[in-house]
């Protein structure tokens, strides 16, 4: 029990788990494209790192200290992309990280969180633009699609955890959990539908593998349930393209 407190304490709460689900799913699309390189992964990674820092951390004691990480992470993804691509891709980076900035920041009277039903599709759109412009020459709206609806849905069950304590109106308060449920199958399935179309044979195999097991993780989404089901479980579901499609690839 102690080493679950630990392990809670230190992968998830730390979010760094969540960041490295991000990474991952930005690493399936960059293989589908053949546009994989590592100083682009460690750029992802950071970017998600310091912005999930900065939400979960602004209103707390130790915010100095995630500021002055965030300051020192963001000359490193700066010069990363320097030195790596070019200044159209910091152009790219800057834009994401101040489209972050706008969903939750304490500086701003109104911000996205605060607006009711927008925070699940804004954290599709900033995980959809990562996978389809910050890591590809040109915007792929197919990409953005497949990561925006996957994403929104994996939202949704977040809602549903939080349904009691949220102070903004969500999909669950307002049409309850098993409509909530309803919306997020809906999204997974147009995911799904749009990978057989716009990706790689095997891509869209691990995709669709990917949504069976999403599908049964929403399902099994109530308000009861253990933070850890939403916080690993559910996390975990945006890894799972990858993480099958290196399944296919060598076992």
């Amino acid at each position: 029990m102690n080493f679950l407190k630990i392990l809670k304490k230190s992968v998830i709460d730390s979010q760094f788990y969540v960041s490295l689900m991000g990474t991952l799913f930005a690493v399936f699309f960059m293989e589908e494209q053949n546009t994989f390189r590592f100083p682009t992964v460690v750029l992802i990674f950071i970017t998600y790192f310091s912005g999930y820092l900065y939400t979960k951390y602004q209103y707390t004691r130790h915010f100095f200290k995630i500021l002055i990480l965030n300051v020192i992470t963001g000359v490193i993804s700066a010069v990363l992309i320097i030195h790596n691509h070019n200044e159209v891709r910091l152009i790219k980076w800057f834009i994401i990280v101040f489209l972050g900035l706008l969903y939750n920041s304490f500086f701003l009277e109104v911000y996205i969180r605060k607006i009711p039903f927008l925070k699940v599709f804004y954290v599709g759109l900033i995980w959809a633009l990562v996978n389809c412009w910050l890591t590809l020459p040109e915007f792929s709206f197919p990409i953005f699609f497949i990561s925006f609806f996957f994403i929104t849905a994996l939202v949704l069950p977040f809602d549903i955890r939080d349904m009691k304590s949220d102070t903004v109106e969500t999909f669950p308060k307002l049409v309850g959990v098993q409509n909530t449920k309803y919306i997020a199958y809906l999204m997974v399935f147009v995911s799904n539908i749009l990978s057989i179309f716009y990706l790689d044979l095997n891509y869209s195999i691990a995709f669709f593998l990917a949504g069976i097991i999403t599908y049964i993780l929403i399902y099994f989404s109530e308000n009861e349930k253990n933070d850890a089901y939403f916080s690993f479980g559910v996390e975990t579901c945006s890894a799972l393209p990858f993480l099958f499609l290196l399944i296919m690839k060598y076992f």
